[in-house]
């Protein structure tokens, strides 16, 4: 009987060194979360309240770290760079991280640089002005910004963003000039419209408490259908746009992780996601819960290069 306990012990012992290093124990440490975008804004907002409900799970803090900058690539591209593929630098990757390649040069490669580990949402996307502009509608807006070349101006949360793309393609459809003003995200744009430094602002649901307290007026909403919340919004696809622009986004970690560590990661995240508190985030957000595991998000991420390949390339803003 001793043998059999000794054998079964050296068995364990010969597992445990079997492991890649840091696989066994993980995590051992508290994990940091990139958020690449300011405080305040809507993906801020929501990771912070994913951290806590993913940290009862994992059984370690996860920790918010916001580095914006870059329409929100430049998290993505430091933890590229500089982290180790330990499993204890995570981040957001928003849909630029998919697109920039294709507009300009970049230090990362979205197929090669990243391992992916879960999927989550996307975002309820909007134009807002100030509730005492003169425009009731959509339709006003867009009048009023044709007969009035380059006096537009409207905040987003970066160049090349999905804010911007759909902005963009509305102005050359519908002979528009306007300009647009680039911010690092939701905490600035909102504050930029209700300050009246800008005409407008498009972005996603970090205006909805400015909005609710009848301190912005939402125009329109980019979805498949009219909000939950903003039921009385018209969608660009209603109003004959043909659009639909929601920008999902995952987390992933540097290139080279441990499969393990990334499942542990995953399976965290996944409870996380499910719990009650961030459930009433999303909601409170007008987002949707749109879940891929590991290996379908990283099939999900050549779609949507290929995607995004595409639209810049229609829009003249490939890269010389």
């Amino acid at each position: 009987m001793r043998r059999k306990f000794l054998l079964a012990g050296i068995g364990m012992v010969l597992f445990l060194y079997a492991l890649p290093v840091g696989a066994a124990e993980f995590p051992s440490k508290p994990v940091t979360l990139i958020v690449p975008w300011p405080p305040g804004g809507s993906t801020d907002v929501s990771f912070r309240v994913l951290a806590e409900t993913t940290s009862k799970y994992l059984g370690q803090p996860v920790i918010v770290e916001n580095k914006a900058g870059g329409s929100g690539t430049v998290g993505g591209a430091t933890m590229a760079a500089t982290a180790k593929p330990d499993g204890y630098t995570v981040c957001q990757l928003p849909i630029t991280i998919f697109r920039l390649p294709y507009m300009m040069k970049v230090s990362w490669d979205p197929l090669k640089d990243f391992t992916y580990i879960i999927h989550l949402t996307g975002y309820t996307f909007g134009v807002v002005v100030k509730a005492d502009a003169p425009w009731k509608t959509w339709n006003e807006f867009i009048a009023y910004a044709k007969a009035n070349p380059n006096k537009v101006t409207y905040a987003t949360p970066g160049a090349g963003t999905s804010l911007h793309i759909t902005m963009e393609t509305i102005a050359m459809r519908q002979g528009i000039k306007w300009i647009q003003v680039p911010m690092k995200g939701g905490g600035e744009t909102t504050p930029a419209v209700l300050g009246g430094h800008v005409t407008a602002t498009a972005d996603s649901t970090g205006w909805a408490p400015q909005v609710d307290a009848g301190q912005l007026r939402l125009l329109v909403t980019w979805g498949n259908q009219r909000t939950k919340k903003w039921p009385d919004v018209p969608t660009l696809k209603e109003l004959g746009y043909g659009i639909v622009s929601n920008s999902p986004f995952g987390i992933a970690g540097p290139k080279g992780m441990d499969p393990k560590v990334v499942k542990i990661l995953h399976d965290a995240f996944k409870k996380g996601m499910e719990d009650p508190d961030y459930l009433k985030i999303l909601e409170r957000l007008d987002m949707e819960p749109f879940y891929k595991n590991s290996e379908d998000y990283a099939k999900y991420v050549k779609e949507m290069c290929e995607e995004e390949k595409e639209i810049v390339d229609k829009l003249g803003l490939k890269k010389k």
